[in-house]
C-alpha cells in the first residue's frame, strides 16, 4: 500500500459516522447493506448517509454494487488487511509490542 492510499482510507476512517458505518458493514460480511440499512444503523439522514458512503468509497475503504434499484455496499476486507499491514509493518517496523496488541486475548490498548 502506499503513503497516500494509507492517508486516504484513515482521513475517510477518522470520522465519527464513517467509522460506525465500516463496523457495521463488517458485520454484514458479503451480504452488503443498502444506503438505507445502513443510514438506520448508524443513525444517519439518507443524504448523510449516501454523503459518508461515498467519501468511505471514494477512499476504497467499503466498496458497492446494483443490484436492481438498490445499491449494496460492503467493506472491502482486503483494503482495510493493506492498512492495518501497512500500520503495522511499514509505520511501526513490526514492533513486538505493537503486534501483540493486534492478537485479541493480549489486547493491551
Amino acid at each position: 500500500m502506499r503513503e497516500k492510499q494509507a492517508l486516504d482510507m484513515l482521513g475517510a476512517l477518522s470520522h465519527e459516522t464513517r467509522l460506525r458505518v465500516v463496523r457495521y458493514l463488517i458485520q454484514c460480511g458479503e451480504k452488503g447493506a443498502s444506503a438505507g440499512e445502513v443510514g438506520k444503523q448508524v443513525d444517519a439522514i439518507s443524504s448523510r448517509a449516501s454523503f459518508h458512503l461515498s467519501a468511505l468509497e471514494q477512499a476504497g475503504v467499503i466498496s458497492s454494487e446494483r443490484q436492481s434499484r438498490n445499491i449494496i455496499y460492503r467493506a472491502n476486507l482486503g483494503n482495510l488487511g493493506d492498512l492495518m499491514s501497512f500500520l503495522l509493518n511499514d509505520c511501526c517496523d513490526n514492533h513486538p509490542d505493537i503486534r501483540a496488541c493486534c492478537v485479541s486475548e493480549n489486547r493491551c490498548c
